[in-house]
């Protein structure tokens, strides 16, 4: 079982100063950001399909067992197109991350609007037939879909659920766990109950949110249920306002290998994850003992993730040097202070 964790977006001017040095040029983001998650999904592909010269550059930019997952443009989810002429070009666009092996799946997500209906279910249909080929997640946010006929069409149709953490309301989705395809795949988009339906609001009120570690602990388990149970699994968390989301991102990676690190094949993760807590706290240990720092003697596990997209590539951590200085300067696995 594989597990990889990142955020929904990587563009933001409020994670300057945050997640980002305040003095970072936009066009270096991506770069920066691909130090300290080894996953990020793209959404400005939901407002606009970019040109396949735009997505060569994301890929050629980033490490190479970086992985995108990529939201469907809103032609093929909120404003669909019969004729297939925005799958065909999305697809056109997304060669380059084929080609580089850095297509996670692509994120279709529909609208609340996207009820439970004979049309729309004809529609996934459709979706799953033009999308053949490219590993495809659904995320739904009316709760008629939440029900077994829905998780036995996407099994069907090979499509994957996607499990989302959001406000307990009327109407929309549950945080139940399913799994109907080879992809796991959870969006934790906060739990900001004020904002969710406003008319009045700003687009990023909804996403306002900072998770505290024992709503983040809750989906420990859930996590260990859905990755043991599919090849890979992703977790990204869309409560972008400044900074939130790589934050608890963060936070959810260090509960995960606490709880689960013996049971899972982190491949990608425990790299990255060290390589932002180093680079944030530069390796200092005793600073943070008041802090109640949490260590974790993680030796052997560097050794066994070795391998292509482990720890034993040296330009995950931006050193470009051997594992054998990764391995002497990253025994121990500390918690910033709370």
């Amino acid at each position: 079982m594989s597990v990889i964790v990142g955020t929904a977006g990587f563009s933001y001017k409020d994670w300057k100063g945050n997640f980002y040095p305040a003095e970072i040029d936009s066009r270096s983001m991506l770069e920066e950001y691909s130090r300290y998650f080894p996953i990020v999904e793209i959404n400005s592909t939901y407002y606009a399909i970019p040109s396949a010269r735009s997505v060569q550059s994301m890929a050629q930019r980033t490490p190479t067992e970086f992985v995108f997952t990529v939201k469907a443009n809103r032609e093929m989810t909120h404003e669909i197109d019969d004729t297939g002429s925005a799958h065909k070009r999305f697809r056109v666009a997304m060669r380059p991350l084929i080609d580089h092996g850095k297509l996670g799946c692509v994120m279709a997500q529909f609208p609340w609007g996207f009820k439970n209906t004979a049309e729309n279910r004809d529609y996934l249909r459709v979706l799953a037939d033009r999308m053949e080929g490219l590993d495809t997640v659904v995320e739904f946010r009316s709760d008629s879909w939440e029900e077994e006929g829905t998780m036995g069409l996407l099994r069907e149709l090979g499509l994957g659920f996607c499990c989302v953490d959001e406000p307990r309301l009327r109407g929309l989705l549950s945080d139940k766990v399913e799994v109907t395809s080879n992809i796991g795949y959870v969006r934790f988009h906060g739990r900001n109950r004020k904002t969710w339906w406003g008319k009045d609001r700003e687009p990023w009120e909804r996403y306002d949110y900072l998770y505290t570690e024992e709503e983040l602990g809750e989906w420990v388990p859930k996590v260990r249920q859905i990755a043991g149970s599919t090849d890979r699994a992703y977790i990204i968390f869309n409560n972008h306002y400044k900074g939130q989301a790589p934050a608890n991102a963060r936070a959810f990676t260090r509960m995960l290998t606490a709880a689960l690190g013996e049971e899972i094949e982190w491949g990608y993760t425990i790299p990255y994850m060290l390589t932002g807590v180093l680079n944030q706290h530069h390796g200092s240990v005793g600073n943070h003992r008041s802090n109640r720092a949490s260590l974790l003697l993680i030796g052997r596990r560097l050794w066994q993730c070795g391998r292509p997209g482990g720890i034993g590539r040296g330009q995950h951590t931006g050193t470009g040097r051997g594992p054998s200085l990764l391995v002497q300067n990253l025994y121990i696995f500390v918690s910033p202070p709370r």
